[in-house]
């Protein structure tokens, strides 16, 4: 049988070339950005850092993959998005566990302040498991890595303004979800 190759993909910046054989240097070039992606989603390092071995080993594993270079980073985030969102969906928590306050903050003032936000941030979490995946990973691009409609419907194929939809229409489900305007 014939041997595999990936694809070359090319980074835009450097120029260079990745493929199997130069995959730690695309890794050393993006894994804090996809890093921070999953950590944006999941809200927890060891998720994060669960997210970012899929990520790159998804990519590895892969026959073949051609990415534009132009995108490459888009790609990964876009990516990291996804795994964070597949990840949480299967470790779902009771909700007696999202809700537990840390013990070393005070009920008053910032630190307060502190756990309310905390609290909203995981219960945001758990409500984008609720809505369709498609709508929680263009919500999540938006706001969780500050992508334009523009961006977004670039990555996605799709016009900006059915991303604007997609947005507003996840934006007022949540919203509606975990009773909280922003």
């Amino acid at each position: 049988m014939g041997e595999h190759a990936i694809t070359l993909i090319t980074d835009s910046q450097t120029g260079e070339n990745y493929a199997a054989s130069g995959f730690d240097v695309l890794f050393t070039a993006h894994h804090s950005t996809v890093l921070r992606a999953a950590y944006r989603v999941t809200g927890s390092m060891q998720d994060a850092e669960d997210v970012l071995q899929t990520v790159f080993l998804r990519l590895l594993n892969r026959r073949e993959t051609s990415v534009d270079s132009t995108k490459l980073e888009s790609y990964l985030c876009r990516s990291a998005v996804n795994a964070g969102i597949d990840l949480i969906r299967s470790r779902q928590r009771a909700p007696t566990e999202m809700l537990i306050e840390d013990e070393h903050h005070s009920p008053f003032g910032s630190a307060d302040g502190e756990t309310r936000q905390r609290e909203l941030r995981e219960r945001l979490r758990q409500a984008l498991l609720t809505i369709d995946p498609h709508s929680a990973e263009v919500f999540a691009l938006r706001f969780f890595e500050d992508f334009s409609n523009a961006e977004i419907a670039e990555l996605m194929d799709s016009s900006p303004k059915t991303i604007a939809v997609t947005v507003h229409r996840a934006r007022e489900k949540l919203q509606h979800l975990i009773g909280q305007d922003w």
